[in-house]
């Protein structure tokens, strides 16, 4: 087994006298440490496995002042405010691991050890917190003899469903090996007992071989002219366990108990030094790795070889040089560059972004190595729990809808509400990874067609939006005709849109009738507001030759600063009637005023109309041009019934939502409880107008919200 340098049974002052001078963090943290009731020997431990993997001493201290938020709550609450935000974080992160061991004791493998290892890595935010969990937990394995069975047991099953594996999928293989062997140690002690009995029967037999192996390939090394350190390789128990059990072999039959390592300065020296081995002894066929030019997943790289070595006894052999050695011992803890001033390291910061990967074995391969580096990282899921305490991963952004249609389509299609960590939010609540999410459910299945709009935000997975077009296709067809229409027909309401000829709409969406278009817009493929710009579009009037225009409206004629074009005349002077106060995709027409240039409104204006039967001559045509990126005033309006905080929800949605309030009012009607709210806003164009119109009709009391006609 590995052990560590040091195992002290000293206290954290004698640590502090073998360590001379340390950092002003980690002093206070000792200080604090050295009065309270804790088992300093165990916290010296993890010291010591933090200083071997090169972490700093800000990572140590936390290691500390972990343990007084546990020992002395009360003295962490009072110390707490007064340390560094990145100490305090460090701290938050063990915090929120002891959650998921709190899921783990609760449930156990059976859950899904899985699904932990990524829920913590998710709820971790500052990655060093990964390295104290692992020197903590080796501290506590080491300690665990001392403790009765029914304590020790939990700890190892907890050690070797996430740690061990962590240990492993990240590299840091000193860890790892002594985890592993400890939790069998721990788990099957009988079968752990016999192996070791059988490894130290032959262990001067096998000590000798091992000095003869070195000494003989030490002078051929040396006769090539390659310089390398060998050593004997130690075999452990864990390792060996495995072997016999995925090779159903007997120990008797293992070639690699004798085991070698050569380590050399050059990746050149590596090959050959595998020639050297090679030609010194024969190699048994199917027994040559090479992970240099092929590296396991977790970027161990080193060759490996078995022979027939002295005496005709089989014999493994690792080649590899001193940095890949560094690299396979220590993981991602050897390109460790929180220290502070440590220089900025490409590499470091691949392993950074693999590390925050998903966690879940696989075979190695270089397509699976290029995945873990360089795709699918952990920042883009979010990891939830079931009431059960299982793990379940949504994209970002997803809505606690979104996971209830990811449980089971029938959950989605009889989901009401939910409750996140025990409070009730919407449906469009998106959660943040370690919530746990109970959906609540109805008898009957019947969701909702605001559920396919993109304006609500009810759904924001393909996969759930296409559950509920499923459902909805399952359906009459007459049902979803009517619905499509009646969407249609209310969206042209809303937005006060004119009439125009529909008989072009189908094609444009490539569909053949308009009763399949209507049922595209029931199911949620057609958007509304894609309809009504296209409608627009098609309500535009033909362009047609202009009047002549007097000397007076030619010296107005300006540069273009319009997001208009004056049809046939170029551009002149243009302002937005405030009378129907036209958008970019609205049908427009001029009229040529007096000293001001064009007053421009929308077609159908009731305004234009009057002037345009007392002066025709002086109505043009003006179509929106491509600088019509502007901000533009347009007045809606809101019907509904008054409830506390209305007028502020609508205000905040109007705000977020990008656009501005340039004048509001509303009344209530006493007898009745309704309200009416009126607002002039500044917006884009029509398509935010589109959206704005959506999300407002969703507030709770809100019955109605459209733009209002021109007058």
């Amino acid at each position: 087994m590995v052990q560590a340098a040091l195992h002290p049974s000293s206290g954290l002052a004698e640590w502090r006298e073998r360590a001379g001078s340390v950092s002003p963090a980690l002093g206070e943290a000792l200080d604090t440490c050295a009065v309270l009731p804790m088992n300093q020997a165990e916290c010296v431990d993890v010291l010591e496995l933090l200083a071997m993997l090169g972490c700093d001493t800000q990572t140590q201290a936390a290691a500390l002042w972990f343990e007084v938020s546990r020992i002395d709550p009360a003295l962490w609450a009072l110390r707490e405010p007064s340390l560094p935000p990145d100490l305090q974080r460090l701290v938050g992160g063990q915090v929120a691991a002891e959650k998921v061991w709190a899921l783990h004791a609760q449930h156990g493998a059976d859950r899904g050890a899985e699904g932990l290892r990524r829920l913590l890595l998710a709820i971790i935010r500052d990655l060093r917190v990964v390295f104290i969990l692992l020197a903590r937990q080796l501290a506590r394995m080491r300690a665990a003899n001392a403790l009765p069975d029914h304590e020790r047991q939990p700890l190892a099953r907890l050690t070797q469903d996430i740690h061990a594996p962590l240990a492993n999928r990240l590299g840091i293989w000193q860890l790892k090996w002594e985890l592993e062997d400890l939790c069998f140690r721990y788990l099957q002690p009988e079968t752990y007992k016999r192996i070791a009995r059988l490894l130290d029967e032959r262990r001067v037999d096998r000590e000798d071989f091992i000095r003869e192996t070195l000494s003989a390939l030490q002078r051929s090394l040396e006769t090539a002219g390659i310089r390398a350190e060998l050593a004997g390789r130690p075999k452990h128990i864990y390792s060996i366990w495995k072997k016999m059990q995925r090779k159903s072999l007997e120990f008797s039959d293992l070639y690699d108990i004798r085991a070698v390592r050569v380590l050399v300065d050059s990746i050149g020296d590596c090959y050959g030094a595998l020639g050297v081995v090679h030609t010194l002894w024969p190699h048994l066929p199917g027994e040559f790795d090479d992970y240099i030019a092929r590296p396991k997943g977790n970027d161990y790289r080193s060759l490996h070889t078995a022979v027939v070595g002295p005496r005709g006894k089989t014999l493994e052999v690792q080649i590899r040089t001193h940095e890949m050695h560094r690299i396979n011992e220590l993981g991602v803890a050897a390109h460790w560059r929180y220290k502070e001033g440590g220089a900025g390291d490409s590499e470091f910061e691949a392993k950074i972004a693999w590390m925050r990967r998903l966690l879940e074995p696989r075979p190695d391969s270089d397509g699976d190595l290029a995945a873990d580096l360089h795709t699918e990282l952990l920042e883009d899921r979010v990891y939830v729990l079931t009431p059960k305490g299982e793990v379940v991963d949504l994209p970002h952004g997803a809505t606690v809808l979104d996971f209830a249609y990811h449980v089971h389509t029938e959950v989605g299609h009889r989901c009401r509400g939910a409750k996140v960590n025990g409070r009730i939010v919407p449906l469009t609540f998106q959660p943040s990874s370690g919530d746990r999410i109970e959906v609540l459910t109805a008898k009957v299945a019947e969701p909702s067609r605001d559920w396919l709009s993109a304006h609500h935000g009810y759904l924001h997975t393909s996969r759930a939006k296409e559950k509920v077009r499923t459902w909805f296709r399952r359906i009459a067809h007459d049902a979803n005709l009517a619905a499509g229409r009646a969407i249609f027909e209310k969206e042209i309401k809303r937005l006060a849109l004119p009439a125009a000829d529909i008989g072009k709409l189908p094609a444009h969406f490539h569909l053949k009738t308009h009763d399949e278009l209507l049922v595209a817009l029931a199911l949620g493929e057609v958007a509304p507001g894609q309809i009504a710009r296209v409608l627009q579009e098609a309500s535009a009037p033909p362009p047609a030759v202009p009047p002549p225009l007097g000397p007076t409206q030619a010296r107005q004629a300006l540069r273009d600063h319009s997001a208009l074009s004056i049809e046939g005349v170029g551009n002149l002077l243009t302002t937005l009637a405030r009378c129907c106060q036209p958008l970019p995709g609205d049908p427009v027409r001029g009229f040529v005023t007096r000293g001001r240039g064009v007053s421009v409104h929308r077609a159908d204006c009731a305004s234009l109309a009057r002037l345009a039967r007392r002066d025709p001559d002086r109505v043009i045509d003006v179509e929106w041009g491509k600088a019509a990126a502007q901000a533009y005033e347009v007045d809606i309006e809101l019907r509904g019934y008054d409830r506390k905080g209305l007028q502020k929800d609508v205000t905040n949605l109007i705000s977020n939502m990008g656009t501005h309030i340039i004048a509001s009012s509303s009344r209530v009607f006493a007898h009745t409880g309704e309200v009416e709210m009126r607002f002039t806003l500044r917006v884009r164009d029509f398509e935010q107008l589109s959206g704005l119109l959506s999300r407002l009709a969703a507030l709770p009391n809100v019955v109605d919200a459209r733009r209002v006609s021109g007058a």
